[in-house]
């Protein structure tokens, strides 16, 4: 038996009573956790809910979700977290093909989750929060059953539940997001998350007296395995912020004395940006780690020297639980990298013929992992399954080398690449570049078709607030600073650059804006 549930009912037995997760207003002891979700998991299994299949949680960063979760793990059933943001024909997609037997939803998104639950056929939905569901909602023929999560919770079970599922059982379907086509659910088993726990936790040193600030998504592979499973692994708790702001992260540092931030680049940079920096009291941070996509060199030296603590980077997928390299300590790093592979994982780079390239910046090409850490497929989709796994290795689809030290380094996504009249532009670079302008805020570069060319370069741009430059003076800054097939020939600024729920810039989202119509024009915010 071997059950991920195992690293709350342990840290419980061992320290009942401390909090596992503070917020706004409440905190939780884990105690209550176990036993609350020892009560979840009673309900599901009186729902009829039966060891393997899978129920959907979608949960902003509240005390429910960590319920809602080590209840279904504690079940034997498997976990599907939804994103918040999702509408209805989206929802309607991850259960149908999930095969989801029920739904664990936010009265915030009701509306679109009941009827992406009704069009699956999801017979139940639990709703966590005050219902407000007009009477042609609640009572129409075929709508799926309003659970209220809080009566679920009433009824203990004689013996605390645990499944006996095993480490190769999948606890967890994370779908991909659907940048490079459908959606795909990678499944990831008990064994895979306990490490992607385990391990990057002994590296960066979590102990017990840690408190964790969850501001990514936990329904997102970084914020459920490196925050949460990884805070409960080592009986830590968490500070959670149901929604990400800069204000919102100052205030529960200051309030629950956090001291690890985990985040995403644009998280880093907008912690920065914040007027309110100067009057937050920090001080109890001992460390940040950077993940999601390749941090910017000058949003990583201002944050170590305005926050006075060590940014440890790594890097990994929803195919590979989390993380897949990182830097090991905070004295066993390499600055800009995002560090070596994590025990039990092998990491190469790959040319466009399968061939491994040697170590060195010139050699660049897809970094290609195998191990413990890779997803025991996609759900029901062998082709997509087979085509990842090309070699016996999981093809990430990212871009980078690997120095002499085997330390990796990310240059793109591999479908981000320009190629610019034959000649290879890697967005990031050009990204660098525009951040190191002291007026720009934050920067997104594409690739655009140009028929004498194949491709040309633009830069979307959002400027800091009170800043007034050009288009042709951001060219111009370019052009002094990069090689001449490099720079944008086209620059476009807006007010702000559209954003997932985990705080990725939004690449196709912007292209789409460019190929539906006329591009908006430039916007250039004043100083008023």
């Amino acid at each position: 038996m071997f059950n991920l549930a195992v690293i709350l009912r342990e840290s419980a037995a061992t320290s009942p009573h401390k909090p596992v997760a503070t917020w706004d207003g409440g905190a939780m002891t884990y105690a209550e956790l176990d036993d609350l979700s020892d009560r979840f998991a009673g309900a599901l299994s009186d729902r009829g809910v039966l060891v393997g299949e899978r129920v959907a949680v979608q949960l902003p960063n509240i005390a429910a979700f960590l319920v809602a979760y080590f209840g279904i793990l504690k079940a034997g059933a498997v976990m599907v977290p939804l994103n918040v943001l999702l509408k209805t024909e989206e929802i309607a997609f991850h259960l149908g093909h999930s095969s989801s037997r029920l739904l664990v939803t936010w009265a915030g998104v009701l509306e679109h989750a009941l009827a992406g639950a009704a069009q699956a056929g999801v017979d139940d939905v639990v709703v966590v929060g005050e219902v407000v569901v007009a009477p042609s909602e609640a009572g129409a023929a075929g709508a799926p059953s309003l659970l209220p999560f809080a009566s679920l919770l009433q009824a203990a079970p004689a013996v605390p539940p645990m499944a006996d599922t095993g480490p190769d059982d999948t606890a967890v379907v994370v779908y991909t997001s659907g940048t490079t086509g459908v959606p795909k659910g990678a499944e990831l088993t008990h064994y895979q998350l306990y490490m992607n726990a385990d391990i990057p936790g002994r590296l960066f040193g979590v102990q017990a007296d840690d408190v964790v600030v969850a501001a990514l998504p936990l329904f997102h592979v970084f914020g459920l395995s490196s925050i949460l499973n990884c805070a409960l692994r080592f009986g830590a708790s968490l500070s959670l912020v149901p929604r990400f702001s800069a204000e919102a992260v100052l205030t529960a540092v200051e309030r629950d004395r956090a001291t690890v931030f985990e985040g995403v680049p644009t998280m880093f940079a907008a912690l920065l940006a914040h007027p309110g920096l100067e009057q937050a009291d920090v001080s109890t941070l001992r460390i940040a780690i950077s993940g999601g996509a390749a941090i910017p060199a000058t949003v990583f030296d201002a944050f170590e020297e305005r926050f006075g603590v060590t940014i440890l980077e790594g890097y990994g997928l929803s195919e590979t639980a989390s993380s897949t390299t990182f830097n090991r300590s905070v004295d066993d790093r390499r600055i800009y990298s995002v560090g070596s592979p994590i025990w039990g994982t092998e990491c190469q780079i790959w040319d466009e013929h399968d061939q491994r390239l040697p170590a060195g910046h010139e050699h660049i090409g897809e970094i290609v992992t195998r191990g413990f850490h890779t997803m025991k497929g996609y759900l029901d989709d062998p082709d997509a399954t087979a085509t990842a796994f090309a070699h016996g290795w999981l093809h990430t689809g990212d871009l980078g080398y690997v120095d002499e030290d085997g330390y990796f380094f990310v240059v793109d996504r591999k479908k981000e690449l320009i190629i610019r009249g034959g000649y290879n532009v890697y967005p990031r670079e050009v990204e660098e570049t525009l951040y190191r302008h002291p007026d720009v805020d934050e920067a997104a570069v594409v690739g655009i078709p140009d028929e004498r060319l194949g491709e040309e370069v633009l830069a979307f741009v959002a400027l800091r607030p009170g800043a007034v430059v050009t288009d042709v003076e951001l060219i111009a800054y370019c052009r002094d600073h990069l090689a001449g097939y490099k720079y944008p020939r086209v620059v476009e600024v807006r007010l702000h650059l559209p954003k997932s729920a985990t705080g990725k810039i939004l690449k196709l989202q912007l292209k789409a804006q460019l190929t539906s119509g006329p591009a908006p024009a430039p916007v250039q915010p004043c100083n008023s």
